[in-house]
């Protein structure tokens, strides 16, 4: 057994396979750095079209290229290595726990599988984004100061929205979870009663999570959009540039939105992990 002795926790899974997942993360940076100047490639290519020069766009299709090749690669290659860490993570828990109940060891295998969803989904998302915010700050400070500035405003201001939502995540994801582990042993018992009120309970921790992330995330996305306006009304009069260099402008200025948006979702299911660590790393 690779997991040996010892919590079950997302540092431990990343030092217990760090080679395989290692390769993964190179994949997704060389990926990730590819998507982030495509944006600036088809502003040259617009430009260079314009002036009746097929160079650039040549360039745009080497890139767009290159970004299939490695994009097809790494996902074949993941599904491989995190079903492997999944299936060591399970089994090491089910070692571990030979005296939990069937619905509770049932519920935390699931939670524990989250764990490695995390790294396969979530990780390298945030990596891709915070590559791609970088690129994204770079380039419009390339253009324009006021529009790099603009930028890391509105990333401040959503970190801060953020924080005020972390402490609810956090436990309404327990209570979801807590109520996950019954599940087994009330459908064992087979009182329908018993069953709706478990199903009902479930449904309003839900709908009290979707509510949290409905307002959390309608703050941010004004945030956003405001940001994307403004680079645009400040590309559009007060820069001496052309209409690929505003195209450019536009397009870093939404790519980094979808770049910022990852940053909540990741240290929402952050918070939920957490909660989950906890949980499945407990012998009770």
């Amino acid at each position: 057994m690779i997991l040996k002795d010892g919590p079950i926790t997302i540092p431990v899974l990343l030092s217990s396979f760090w080679r395989r997942i290692g390769l993964t993360w190179v994949l997704t940076l060389f990926e990730t750095a590819l998507t982030a100047f495509v944006p600036l490639f088809i502003g040259f290519a617009i430009d260079g079209l314009l002036a009746q020069n097929m160079a650039a766009l040549w360039r745009l299709v080497l890139v767009l290229a290159a970004l299939i090749g490695v994009s097809v690669a790494r996902r074949a290659y993941d599904t491989r290595v995190f079903g492997t860490v999944r299936v060591e993570a399970g089994k090491a828990q089910v070692a571990r726990s030979p005296e939990l109940p069937v619905s509770t060891l049932n519920a935390r295998l699931g939670m524990g599988r989250e764990l490695v969803d995390f790294l396969e989904n979530d990780l390298p998302l945030v990596m891709a984004a915070l590559v791609q915010l970088v690129v994204s700050i770079a380039l419009l400070y390339a253009f324009g100061p006021m529009l790099a500035l603009a930028g890391a405003v509105a990333v401040i201001a959503m970190l801060l929205i953020y924080v005020l939502f972390h402490h609810r995540f956090y436990r309404l994801n327990g209570r979801l979870n807590q109520q996950i582990e019954r599940q087994v042993r009330i459908i064992d018992i087979r009182e329908p009663h018993r069953l709706l009120s478990h199903l009902s309970h479930l449904r309003r921790i839900e709908i009290r999570l979707s509510d949290t992330e409905s307002i959390l995330y309608g703050a941010i996305f004004i945030i956003l959009l405001g940001l994307v306006v403004f680079n645009l009304w400040y590309a559009a009069t007060a820069l001496p540039i052309t209409t690929g260099a505003i195209f450019s402008i536009v397009a870093y200025s939404w790519e980094f939105v979808d770049s910022a948006l990852a940053l909540p979702v990741t240290l929402q299911g952050w918070s939920r992990l957490s909660e989950i660590s906890r949980r499945i790393n407990s012998l009770a």
